[in-house]
């Protein structure tokens, strides 16, 4: 079993170091670790079959409708109604602009349930505004990059309806529910550094807004907001399931994008084809992480692997920590998806014989991975803030650091008070 893990991650990390796209070292892997436990004859018609059926599950068809949505809202002109909504709420505060994108931020994520598009779309939007107003671009950079992934935690999220998926018997709407606190945290902490470094740099307030000025901003953004009421309370009422809330955002976004003009025929083609362009890469992702999970377990990897982190200590608190390191590390070489499919069936048995529950571990588990999108070397979201001000990597990790401690503080608060990620689930009746 040792030999079967050196084998499956060896090759996989091998290929992954060499360039090769992860969804092909997975399989690459997966296939010559189990030539080494049955006929070589039988492997690859084995592993298609287990790849096969990997995506033939109704739950997954949320996600590219959810992608679609949010191609749809970063399209649609929907990103600058919310910043000028955000700013109704920080305009007072310190380094207004940079807490506009915070705000910004968690609520274009939970409208589109992604980090990237969010980072793209507020972070686009304000940072000429920032520029123009004197703002530190690292500065500007690291506050857009760091409140992102909120959005992933606040529903709808793509995380949560794959790890639901992976684990089996969990609620996808306990899960949304539970990510919104975390998700809010992950907001809060970021506004909390970054007023401090805005205030000792004396950056200046956007002023308060007149009654006149509330009332129109806010009647603008009141449709695109509808949109979380609609497709998350249909979900969490029993009106729907998550895969027909996604199409039901699908067709409100649509709806929302002909009705502000921003969105043509050609446009609209375009938007179809990246749709289906993210989609076919995630979903290959997740057929290629099947077949590496069957590999795992008909050769005992997840059993052996348990027993190495069990072997170091049987102290609870210990082994939550350790984990949270792995997972940390873990996300600064995998993007989300195949991290969640890959790791949740090694490390799952291991929390839920420490007394986790499912829900919490997977807000624990997501909130780990939004941080290792803002890391190098794969970070994603970390990319994009530094291509949006045009700054090289090195200059922005530094500004980065002291968000980064604020995110962990908040991720050991949601892993030893699991009430932080159940109470909202428990008093809806999900849990």
């Amino acid at each position: 079993m040792t030999v079967s893990v050196l084998i499956l991650f060896g090759v996989f990390f091998v290929l992954l170091f060499l360039g090769c796209p992860i969804a092909i070292g997975l399989v690459t892997a997966s296939v010559i670790t189990a030539m080494t436990v049955q006929p070589w004859a039988s492997v690859c018609p084995l592993i298609v079959k287990k790849m096969n059926g990997g995506v033939e599950n109704f739950s997954l068809l949320a996600f590219p409708l959810f992608i679609l949505a949010g191609n749809l809202m970063n399209n649609g002109g929907i990103a600058r109604k919310l910043i000028n909504f955000a700013k109704l709420f920080v305009g007072r505060l310190p380094g207004s602009l940079a807490q506009t994108n915070v705000v910004g931020n968690m609520l274009f994520g939970s409208l589109s349930g992604s980090a990237v598009a969010a980072c793209s779309a507020m972070g686009g939007s304000i940072y000429p505004i920032q520029k123009e107003e004197g703002y530190d671009p690292a500065f500007a950079a690291a506050v857009n990059i760091a409140s992102a992934p909120s959005g992933m935690l606040i529903p709808p999220s793509n995380g949560f309806i794959i790890y639901a998926t992976v684990v089996g018997g969990t609620s996808i709407s306990a899960l949304f529910m539970a990510g919104y606190v975390p998700g809010i945290l992950m907001g809060l902490g970021t506004m909390i550094v970054a007023y401090f470094y805005a205030k000792k740099h004396k950056y200046k307030t956007s002023g308060s807004s007149t009654l006149g000025q509330w009332i129109k901003v806010t009647l603008d953004a009141i449709p695109s907001l509808l949109m979380i009421v609609v497709v998350i309370g249909g979900i969490v009422g029993g009106i729907f399931t998550a895969t027909e809330g996604a199409g039901v955002s699908v067709l409100y976004c649509l709806i929302l994008s002909i009705c502000y003009r921003n969105i043509t025929i050609k446009s609209f083609i375009k938007i179809l084809y990246d749709s289906a362009v993210i989609s076919a890469v995630i979903l290959f992702l997740i057929s290629a992480s099947t077949a590496m999970s069957y590999v795992m377990v008909r050769t005992g990897i997840p059993m052996t692997i348990s027993k190495a982190i069990l072997s170091v200590t049987d102290n609870k608190y210990v082994l939550l920590l350790l984990i949270n390191v792995i997972l940390l590390v873990i996300g600064m070489f995998l993007d989300m998806t195949p991290a969640i499919l890959i790791f949740v069936p090694i490390l799952w048995p291991i929390v839920h014989g420490l007394g986790m529950n499912s829900i919490q571990f997977g807000t624990m588990l997501i909130y780990n991975l939004c941080i290792g999108g803002m890391t190098p070397p794969v970070g994603s979201v970390l990319f994009v803030g530094c291509g949006i001000t045009g700054l090289k990597l090195e200059q922005v990790s530094k500004m980065l650091l002291p968000y980064f401690g604020m995110l962990i503080l908040i991720l050991m608060l949601i892993t030893y008070i699991p009430s932080l990620s159940l109470a909202i689930p428990k008093a809806m009746g999900l849990v």
